[in-house]
């Protein structure tokens, strides 16, 4: 059987998973069995750890920041791991695919898809590490010489969520490795193995010990007292809104470390009549569709000029109906499963809210049972109004919701109705639409004619309550350092006291 036919069928038992502290692979007295959402079958066993073991793992952090042992070495010496992390990604490929397949329940196609831009991230990450720089004043006269340097902020904690286990913790490991920081990562609890097999993985490529950790166990434990440790100098958050306020509040009461938060958002996608309604359709089926909609950067809310919405939301409906939900590992799969049991009824729920509404259902709006797992079809409402619950709370789930619009400046006073702010999409052939829209829709990421598109090399981030901060490319480097001023007087300085 060759390596790619051999993730392709679900484990017979659970892989039991250690714990990743400086360097040494730990167990612990508790453990989380996890179950495949795609299958009902237990795939995984990871460690339930205690606030002992965070502590040792900040510990360890700190120890690697404070010796230099990584720090301290140059930006060319730091690229060339990451480069090495890439090489062994890219043989491990199918491996961590499968791992993220099984976990999250999304298509394994996708998951292969996801790991070549992790790949990638690592490429950039370390293009960047070289790249790091201050700045200098000559400025300040013929006796004093100003230089700006760009320093590691120090011990970052992480928590990452279960919708991209993978790719999120890869948009932003190699960008804090490239700064010269060390970490102590928190997954969820839900989908925790690639992030272990991600500590394989460095410590492969020779990142010394310390460096990077790994604690597994629940948010309302470690994830909090993560957030609250007075030895953590950052913390990097990505999940809901709601948890990233607690995260303010806890970096507040405890020693005001810097925070970069990824959180909610409710993504409008614009599509005007001069549009290619085809292709437009098939993004608007795509970006809400994608990840089976557990996605902070779906586009959840549909804005269409009214004199092609009807014949817009048929094709849409069309391309809706052939998506093919399905088993994850199955290669022709294109929407999964729902990754947690709670999700999953919260979607049906919006889902009700929706009906009950007064919204119209055009296609989708329930369970798809395959005989095991949980699975919902991709869903449209129309004769949506900004008041209603679908429209403005983010779902986090395959439901698209379709609004209509007459002007341009209706369209943008619809896009930017919501308190989130995370991406948006135009669709127009018209150059002045497409830039007037852009600049003024309040998102931190923005498409034109495409959706979900990018690379690493570009910054993403949130506005509004989708949040703080930047991450990936040398945005997201910077984002990770801090920066200090340094004086130097040039000859002999002049006495204050005679």
């Amino acid at each position: 059987m060759d390596q790619k036919n051999q993730f392709l069928s679900a484990p017979t038992a659970a892989r039991t998973f250690g714990f990743f502290v400086d360097g040494q692979w730990k167990d612990g007295a508790e453990h989380f069995e996890r179950a495949s959402p795609g299958h009902g079958t237990p795939v995984t066993r990871t460690v339930r750890c205690t606030i002992d073991d965070l502590n040792a793992a900040v510990a360890a952090a700190r120890r690697a920041f404070e010796d230099r042992r990584w720090a301290g070495l140059s930006g060319a010496a730091r690229g060339s791991v990451l480069l090495r992390v890439a090489e062994i990604l890219r043989r491990r490929r199918d491996e961590i695919a499968y791992w993220e397949a099984l976990e999250n329940g999304k298509p394994i196609s996708q998951a292969r898809g996801e790991i070549d831009h992790c790949i990638a991230c690592f490429e950039v990450g370390a293009g960047a590490a070289r790249m790091l720089h201050g700045d200098s004043f000559n400025s300040l006269g013929d006796d004093l010489f100003g230089m700006v340097l760009r320093e590691p902020i120090g011990v970052v904690g992480l928590i990452t969520p279960w919708n991209f286990p993978f790719l999120i913790l890869c948009e932003r490991v190699p960008f804090i490795l490239a700064s010269g920081c060390t970490m102590v990562v928190k997954p969820s609890e839900v989908t925790a193995a690639t992030t272990l097999l991600l500590a394989e993985v460095l410590a492969e490529a020779g990142l010394p010990a310390g460096v990077y950790n790994v604690i597994t166990g629940s948010g309302r434990t470690i994830g909090q007292a993560l957030s609250e440790h007075p030895d953590v100098d950052m913390l990097s958050f990505t999940g809901s809104t709601a948890v990233g306020r607690s995260c303010v509040h806890a970096a507040a009461d405890s020693n005001f470390k810097k925070l970069g938060l990824e959180l909610g958002g409710k993504n409008p996608i614009i599509v005007f009549a001069d549009s290619d309604l085809e292709d437009a359709a098939d993004g608007a089926a795509f970006g809400i569709s994608f990840n089976t909609g557990q996605c902070c950067v779906s586009s959840s809310r549909l804005i269409v000029e009214r004199s092609v919405a009807a014949k817009f939301e048929k094709l849409l409906v069309e391309k809706m109906k052939k998506i093919r939900v399905g088993d994850p590992l199955d290669e022709r799969t294109q929407v999964g499963a729902i990754t947690t049991e709670a999700q999953n009824a919260t979607i049906l729920d919006y889902i009700e809210k929706g009906k009950a509404g007064g919204a119209k259902l055009l296609t989708g709006g329930a369970a798809v049972d395959l005989g095991r797992g949980q699975y919902i079809a991709p869903t449209l409402f129309s004769g949506v109004s900004s008041d209603m619950a679908i429209a403005r709370d983010e779902i986090f789930g395959p439901v698209l919701c379709s609004m209509h619009f007459d002007t341009v400046e209706e369209a943008i006073q619809l896009a930017n109705d919501t308190v989130y702010g995370l991406a948006a999409s135009v669709w127009t052939k018209n150059i002045d639409k497409a830039l007037t829209v852009s600049r003024r829709v309040r998102a931190g990421r923005f498409w034109v004619n495409t959706i979900m598109a990018g690379g690493p090399e570009m910054p993403l981030g949130g506005f509004k309550q989708s949040g703080w901060g930047r991450e990936a490319g040398i945005y997201g480097v910077e984002e990770y350092t801090q920066v200090k001023s340094v004086h130097v007087e040039i000859g002999k300085r002049t006495h204050w006291i005679a």
